[in-house]
């Protein structure tokens, strides 16, 4: 509707039902105010750049910007477009001045950090991710952003594939895809580097299942591992749980008198809050002589809050690649590749080739139902309901992995467990 506007008329028009207004003024060609619903009344002017595009201009709202004041305002800008001056376009450059102007100014240490503070932070990987980081980007640190480019990144990305650790690659160059995003939506680099890098492998699902008999030696082993990893390394083996989450064991997660492992809050994958997992007597004794080493080096006040795997006694231990490389090497060469997952891989095949449930077996290696997400008193059910079976699992693993086994074949596992066994649903006969 176009018209002279005035105060009188503007105090006469009622808000829409629905959608919105417009009344346009006849006496400021361009200018209209539009109204919603809400009664909101918002003063908008329209006009074309000479040589380029149209725009669009907000100005204010009603009675808050009076009639006069929105024509002086569209008069100027009418002005400005007749003479080529685009507002909207000066200042975007503007601002695109100002976001080239602040990424020179942050070194990568810096904005690494406040990746770390806004994003790493907030995930359960970000410690290694952090670390990953500020490893591949240590001779950069000290740069400018605004320096790196792509090739750079993807330099990194690749040397890491030709040293022989094409899956960490792929994880690197997220890491680093990641990190420039992080640094490009909020202006501390002009453009997304990381966007695209190339993943040097297609990775596949793993298919290696640890024999018993290479678990056996793998445990073997441990005990040439020395007093930090030894320990960490047999306790990974006897409960089947994820390396992060026995590397960073506090002592109040151990339950002695209960001989299991109490996961707190977010210690997880799967983040259920009441995960636990039975601890074989072995590694209880062990445990407790170390709980009794840890006393007398840093005191009992506030032990239940120190990591059990430390050498500092405030951090978990780091170098896992470095003992793996020297517990391959004591393993020898003919031993094939493998990772610490397939630990997991290895205890759940053998348990339930020997007639464990399954089910059991899943809920000690904490698998997640997908279908759906159990109440809270389906949980406390079944966490009581469970916990002798999935003991009795944990202890008929333990006496397996110690029971001389010369073919590691499953008639052995099943002679090392004895015959029926009720609680586990296991009908083993020795052969």
């Amino acid at each position: 509707m176009a018209q002279a506007l005035t105060d009188a008329f503007l105090r006469k028009v009622k808000p829409p039902t629905e959608g919105r207004d417009e009344y346009s003024d006849t006496l400021r060609q361009g200018l209209r105010l539009r109204v919603l619903p809400s009664g909101r009344r918002t003063w908008m002017y329209e006009k074309r750049i000479r040589g380029g595009a149209k725009r669009k201009h907000t100005l204010g709202t009603y009675p808050g910007m009076s009639i006069k004041e929105a024509r002086d305002i569209a008069l100027e800008l009418q002005l400005e477009a007749e003479r080529g001056i685009d507002r909207i376009l000066d200042a975007q450059e503007a601002e695109e001045q100002r976001t080239r102007a602040l990424a020179a100014q942050k070194t990568v240490r810096e904005v690494l950090q406040i990746h770390d503070e806004v994003h790493c932070s907030n995930l359960k990987s970000g410690k290694e991710r952090m670390r990953s980081l500020n490893e591949v980007l240590a001779p950069h640190l000290d740069e400018r952003l605004e320096e790196l480019d792509r090739a750079v990144l993807q330099s990194i990305v690749d040397q890491k594939a030709r040293s022989g650790a094409p899956v960490q690659a792929n994880r690197i160059a997220a890491y680093l895809s990641k990190f420039s995003k992080f640094a490009w939506q909020r202006g501390y680099q002009t453009t997304h580097i990381g966007h695209g890098l190339e993943k040097p492998s297609k990775e596949v699902p793993r298919d290696r299942v640890l024999t018993l008999r290479e678990m056996q030696k793998i445990q073997r082993a441990s005990f040439k591992m020395g007093p930090l990893w030894g320990p960490l390394l047999r306790l990974l083996i006897a409960t089947a749980q994820r390396r992060h989450q026995i590397g960073n064991l506090k002592w109040r997660e151990i339950d002695f008198d209960a001989q299991q492992i109490n996961f707190g809050a977010g210690r997880t994958k799967n983040n259920e809050w009441n995960h636990f997992v039975h601890i074989p007597s072995f590694c209880i004794f062990e445990l407790r002589s170390m709980k009794d080493a840890a006393k007398d080096r840093w005191g009992a006040e506030g032990l239940s809050d120190r990591h059990i795997f430390t050498t500092t006694g405030n951090t978990p231990p780091s170098g896992y690649s470095k003992f793996k490389q020297r517990l391959d090497k004591t393993l020898g060469p003919d031993m094939e590749h493998w990772t610490f997952h397939d630990l997991r891989t290895g205890f759940a095949t053998v348990m339930c080739e020997a007639g464990a449930d399954e089910i059991i077996v899943d809920r000690i290696m904490n698998h997640a139902a997908v279908s759906s997400a159990p109440s809270a008193v389906a949980r406390i059910y079944n966490r009581a309901k469970n916990s002798d079976l999935r003991r009795k699992v944990i202890e008929d693993w333990h006496e397996v992995l110690n029971e001389f086994t010369p073919s590691g074949d499953i008639v052995a596992v099943k002679s090392a467990l004895g015959s029926t066994n009720t609680a586990t649903n296991i009908s083993l006969r020795k052969p």
